[in-house]
């Protein structure tokens, strides 16, 4: 597919050349008087602005690495190397506008096989240089930051050239990816075959498959094809112990399912190098509408009928009234208000978008299902907006980050953040991490706007996603959403969610894991690790850290 070596400084989420989102004056005003925005700009610093010292890779280790990859699978010069600086999160961004230095990895490694990749991990395990997986870059939770633990030197293994399709099993609807295939590629290649994944996360546009399965990535329309955990059907893992080879078969008893063992390991106990995945048939009817209920309450209930009656659509998406406000603010002007005319005059005081979206191969098909949800909704009295208003959602749906990129422009503290319970505690969570976020960012003279939506729905529970929107304090700007964080996750724990639902641990929520696992949990985990990884030079800091809550 492509042999491109990608140097660009990774430090908006926009990639390079793709269309920039568009953030209307009307937006700005709105978020001036709603949350007190001051009329600053924080553009994107120049690469000069950081710091690089040199590479610490020792001699000896470099040239073992050169030998096993070539010397231009081999990168030291400082664009590569700020290039895999970190992920995509508020706090990684903002290092790039003057909030900090990044951490920067001694080398950049560049694999063609997965062949490589294991004797990679060999060489760093013989040398003791640590290893920081690296894909698409976009986590959001520290998981590629290339820390170098208790080793003098450390690399970022980009899996870049692990980008092939290797075969297509059309009978048993399965395809073998190297894992360094980017999640459009992997559709347009599957296209071809008249196959989908189905996995359309927001970091679609820049994710890999191997990201997905090593952080237990969940797309928008996982109610329809599963989380990504449910489609992989067998992997490769390089460990500096060896390689693994897990799974195959459509189910087995034999023993613990060690293939999911390794599935959210986030680079902690291997590298995934291939995956076999399952596949549908390419849709070919897309049905996607608007709906409206009145309150938060109603809304919830309405999805815990959808998801128990078992007539969720493949995409369900229930927003609350502040992320209501908010995108119809962002959208635009005078169609936002017209909108909510309406729905006052159909009695609707407090507006939740709900968002449904079927994807078939049959017209039947969707026609059948479309009515068993709406039959499910009838009791909680909807006003049904229509096709246009879930179309625009869905052609628009990767636009957020890149929006975000604009709003770091204009000064705000834009980051999100997520969790799942069950439906008998979601909304005492929901207010819990609510009101943990607004205690934490308001000030005399600004209040945040958090907003929340669900866009996984289960039959026992669902998971909340919220959004924050506040000015960014002028003094210490990552110690100030890095205080909003502690309290949000310290609000999760308490209330009984699960740290994260699909964001994966990382460093950001690695000092909670033992309030989810419990102590034994983590030191079976730490067993593992020291099984497959006894030197500890894989993605130190990241899932088993040893540190403790804040």
């Amino acid at each position: 597919m492509t042999e491109r070596i990608d140097h660009t400084l990774r430090n908006t989420w926009t990639p390079e050349g793709a269309k920039a989102a568009h953030l209307p004056p009307h937006a700005l005003r709105w978020l001036r008087s709603r949350i007190g925005l001051a009329e600053v700009a924080t553009p994107v610093g120049p690469a000069s602005l950081h710091t690089v010292a040199d590479s610490a890779l020792p001699p000896a280790a470099l040239a073992a690495l050169v030998a096993v990859v070539g010397t231009a699978g081999v990168l030291t010069d400082r664009d590569a190397r700020l290039g895999r600086s970190g992920g995509l999160s508020y706090v990684d961004l903002m290092r790039h506008r003057g909030g900090g230095e990044p951490a920067v990895p001694d080398a950049v490694v560049l694999p063609a096989d997965p062949e490589q990749v294991q004797r990679v991990l060999e060489v760093c395990a013989e040398h003791g240089v640590a290893v920081v997986p690296f894909g698409g870059g976009t986590s959001v939770v520290g998981g590629v930051n290339p820390l170098r633990g208790d080793k003098a030197s450390v690399i970022a293994l980009d899996l870049l050239r692990l980008d092939k399709l290797v075969s297509v099993d059309p009978i048993s609807h399965t395809a073998v990816f190297q894992a360094g295939v980017r999640a459009p590629d992997a559709e347009r290649l599957l296209e071809a075959h008249g196959f989908t994944l189905g996995h359309f996360p927001q970091s679609f546009e820049r994710a890999t498959l191997g990201g997905f399965a090593a952080t237990r990535s969940a797309g928008q329309a996982s109610a329809g094809y599963g989380r990504f955990e449910d489609m992989v059907h067998a992997l490769r893992l390089a460990t500096p112990a060896g390689e693994l080879r897990l799974g195959g078969s459509p189910a087995s008893a034999a023993g613990p399912d060690l293939k999911q063992l390794v599935i959210g390991s986030e680079g902690a106990f291997g590298v995934i190098t291939e995956l076999t995945l399952r596949v549908r048939e390419a849709p070919t009817f897309h049905h996607y509408e608007g709906l409206v209920l009145d309150g938060w309450e109603r809304g919830a209930l309405a999805l815990r009928a959808l998801a128990q009656q078992r007539v969720l659509a493949d995409v369900t998406r229930l927003s609350d009234m502040d992320e209501t406000e908010a995108s119809l603010e962002l959208a635009g002007g005078w169609k936002g208000k017209a909108l909510r005319a309406y729905l006052r005059t159909r009695g609707v005081v407090a507006p939740c978008l709900l968002i449904l979206g079927w994807e078939t191969t049959s017209p039947r098909e969707l026609a059948t299902r479309r009515q068993a949800a709406l039959r499910a909704l009838r009791e909680f009295s909807p006003v049904r907006l229509g096709r246009p208003l879930g179309e625009a959602w869905r052609k628009g749906r990767f636009g957020g980050p890149r929006q975000r990129d604009l709003l770091l422009d204009a000064g705000v503290c834009v980051e999100t953040l997520e969790t799942a319970t069950d439906w008998a505690g979601l909304a005492a969570l929901r207010t819990g991490v609510r009101g943990a976020l607004t205690d934490s960012l308001s000030t005399a003279g600004s209040r945040p706007v958090v907003m929340c939506h669900v866009s996984h729905a289960y039959e026992t529970g669902a998971s909340l996603y919220f959004t924050v929107l506040s000015p960014r304090a002028e003094q210490a700007p990552l110690e100030q959403w890095q205080r909003a964080k502690i309290a949000a996750c310290e609000a999760i724990v308490n209330h009984a969610g699960t740290i994260t639902h699909h964001h994966a641990v990382g460093v950001d929520h690695a000092p909670w894991l033992a309030a989810e696992v419990g102590e034994l949990g983590l030191d079976v985990l730490r067993a593992v690790k020291a099984r497959l990884d006894p030197t500890g030079v894989l993605n130190p800091g990241k899932l088993v850290s040893p540190g403790e809550r804040p």
